[in-house]
């Protein structure tokens, strides 16, 4: 299995609104995920940060294996999802690991 985590940050144009807006909007988008796209087997968006934190929100996602990643990163359901992310995020920090 591996684990695809990814940390972004908004840009700082926006307002505490429009974050909480995007935010929601990209929890429902790839959580709509989960079932739609072969070897996608979890995918969470979290989007309450502790002020601790160093980002906005977070994916932690699981896939049955690098071949389904690979997939999944050039599904056409995720690249509409990751086209509106990318429109909004300043920072992205990823991290994929096998368990």
């Amino acid at each position: 299995m591996v684990r695809h985590v990814i940390i972004w940050s908004f840009k700082e144009e926006y307002s505490a609104a429009e974050k909480a807006e995007f935010a929601a909007k990209i929890k429902t988008g790839i959580e709509s995920l989960v079932g739609k796209i072969d070897g996608l087997l979890n995918a969470e968006v979290h989007i309450s940060p502790l002020p601790s934190s160093k980002g906005d929100l977070l994916l932690d996602s699981s896939f049955k294996d690098q071949a389904a990643l690979e997939a999944y990163q050039v599904n056409p359901d995720h690249v509409a999802v990751a086209t509106f992310v990318r429109s909004v995020v300043g920072e992205r920090k990823c991290f994929d690991f096998e368990v």
